[in-house]
């Protein structure tokens, strides 16, 4: 069974990496992610993994695998920003506040179909005006839900997390290796 890797982000690349999976070919889905209204950030989350799914195109001997990364404040979710305000934004809502980290994860291989999601509780530092703009220098906010990627330099704003850091980082190993071991796909973990 080939490997599809469903999704353009070199992060789920490199933790696939560490458990020894190696896609055969990355094929990122071109969806509309937009949230439908009052969607609850879990269920969109969810349906996006899916949607990716069955949007990447797959012979009967590729598994695809798809995953979506939702960070969500109570009810409202918390996407990629579109600017450098949005992002601040973001960040300042965020600081001093617990908020969930969501990971939905989906594995197509024939007409199987596996997922699963992941919520991580994850808390914020209060961030000062001067953090706020030397992380949004850094250009790190870009194209990472929630405007931070813990695996960064916004891991210093992280004081507590409880759930799967993998999971925030935007792949959950633990689920994923089962999953892929589920389709007969070998992982070394």
């Amino acid at each position: 069974m080939r490997l599809i890797l469903g999704s353009a982000s070199p992060r789920r690349l490199e933790l696939l990496a560490q458990i020894g999976v190696v896609p055969d070919a990355v094929r990122p889905a071109d969806i509309d992610e937009t949230p439908r209204k009052r969607e609850l950030p879990r269920p969109y989350c969810a349906r996006m993994a899916l949607e990716k799914g069955r949007a990447v195109p797959a012979e009967a001997h590729e598994a695809v695998l798809t995953a979506d990364t939702t960070v969500a404040l109570g009810r409202r979710i918390l996407g990629k920003p579109e600017s450098a305000a949005q992002a601040a934004e973001f960040l300042l809502l965020l600081g001093g506040r617990r908020h969930s980290v969501i990971t939905a994860i989906a594995l197509r291989a024939g007409d199987r179909l596996w997922h699963r999601e992941v919520v991580t509780a994850v808390k914020m530092k209060r961030l000062s005006d001067l953090e706020v703009n030397a992380y949004l220098d850094s250009g790190e906010w870009r194209g990472k839900a929630g405007a931070y990627g813990i695996q960064g330099r916004a891991g210093a704003f992280i004081p507590w997390i409880s759930g799967s850091f993998t999971g925030v980082v935007g792949l959950p190993l633990a689920e994923t290796a089962t999953l892929l071991q589920a389709a007969g796909i070998r992982c070394a973990a």
